[in-house]
């Protein structure tokens, strides 16, 4: 695989699709957001049902980002693609016209079909492309973008949402262009592919039963349990009735916590080096921690800004150092299984979130989900302090 010298790497043109991909990879569930307490308003929606859009949208990936991973390592990155960010804006932009909730359900589910492979295919693309330091690097722009996306998703949703709450789901339409770009921007990675499936397959088992690899599944699904339950979820209506909040304002404070992970990112590939991957990770859960103990303790609005900060770096700091570790141990002809079954954990987390979350509010209202927050990320300090060794990391400082 071509190596881009580092003062290049910004001049790649295969990173910018990549960027796209990743632009609407976190669009099905940022951009509506703000919206949620709006549409659980007009449609005369639960708490628990409301949460059934976003299940019903990272459910399929469970079970179908496995599979993407599994044909584009046989078949090509592109095959899987292409289609998918079709089927993306096709299902998504239909929401718009339909507004009863059960057929809404069932175009979040054909949605998620089309957005399964996005989340894990991007990194893919990454490992595929480029090497050495260029890898954190590259993981930690492309987390900059996601994160820079998942500031602006919720500002322009909420936005939109002052229209109308069904007019964010115009936003998907932007699929369209990137499908052309992975289409006509990007040349198909040459990966020597296994003779025998049968082999690729046994491979593949006996490289995710290592125990550092494991961890970082573990890692990954209560990532984003806390992220989709606590945050996304949640955060809205803890803004709108501790604060009340619009959605426009509810958008806004959820784009300061990407904001912040934007401009963390951007240096993660240098923290890598320096601290290693591992100690970035422990920081990361610790501030989980901190911030989901915090957040429905706080009674001033200014000061509920700090938090909010501190969970952004604490996703710039993670997600990165999971992705880069994970492309990094992969071998090259598994990578798409090997990043597709972290997508498929991944999905878990976000399906989970809004329910295994909502025990907690069903228990003790919007304390009982953040502390239930909190223990996630206790679990993932443990996790990470027993099941994972910096010396066997292969993502070290040199």
């Amino acid at each position: 695989m071509e190596v881009i010298a580092g003062n290049k790497l910004l001049k790649d043109r295969r990173l910018y699709v990549i960027f796209g991909i990743t632009l609407i990879a976190v669009l099905g569930v940022a951009s509506i957001t703000p919206a949620l307490p709006q549409i659980s308003e007009t449609l005369d929606l639960t708490n628990m049902q409301i949460g059934l859009l976003i299940s019903a949208f990272t459910f399929p990936g469970i079970f179908l980002t496995p599979v993407a991973g599994i044909i584009a390592d046989r078949l090509g990155r592109k095959t899987v693609l292409v289609p998918s960010l079709f089927i993306f804006a096709l299902a998504g932009f239909a929401i718009f016209f339909v507004h009863t909730f059960r057929y809404i359900i069932l175009l979040r589910i054909i949605q998620g079909i089309g957005a399964a492979s996005l989340g894990s295919l991007n990194a893919t693309l990454i490992g595929d492309y480029f090497k050495g330091k260029q890898l954190p690097e590259a993981m930690g722009y492309n987390a900059s973008v996601l994160n820079l996306s998942t500031a602006s998703y919720p500002l322009i949703g909420g936005l939109l949402a002052g229209l109308a709450w069904y007019y964010p789901f115009l936003l998907p339409l932007l699929a369209v262009p990137v499908g052309l770009f992975v289409i006509f921007g990007i040349k198909e990675p040459k990966i020597e592919k296994h003779s025998s499936f049968k082999q690729y397959l046994k491979d593949i088992l006996t490289s995710i039963s290592r125990k550092d690899v494991m961890a970082l599944f573990i890692l990954g699904t209560l990532t984003f349990i806390i992220l989709y339950g606590a945050f996304l979820t949640y955060l809205p209506f803890l803004l709108n009735q501790k604060f009340n909040l619009t959605p426009a304002k509810i958008g806004l404070f959820i784009s300061l916590s990407s904001i912040t992970s934007a401009i963390v990112s951007t240096r993660v590939g240098k923290l890598t080096w320096r601290f290693g991957s591992l100690s970035l990770l422990k920081t990361a859960f610790f501030l989980y921690f901190i911030v989901t103990l915090l957040m429905p303790n706080v009674n001033d609005i200014y000061i509920f800004i700090i938090p909010i900060l501190f969970f952004g770096s604490a996703q710039a700091l993670n997600i990165p150092s999971l992705q880069t570790t994970l492309a990094k141990l992969a071998p090259d002809n598994q990578r798409g299984a090997f990043m597709s079954l972290n997508g498929m954990v991944i999905r878990l987390g976000q399906t989970l979130g809004p329910i295994v979350i909502g025990i907690g509010y069903s228990i003790d209202g919007l304390k009982g989900a953040y502390y239930l927050g909190s223990f996630m990320a206790l679990l993932g300090l443990i996790v990470s302090f027993t099941m994972m060794d910096e010396r066997k990391i292969l993502i070290k400082r040199n």
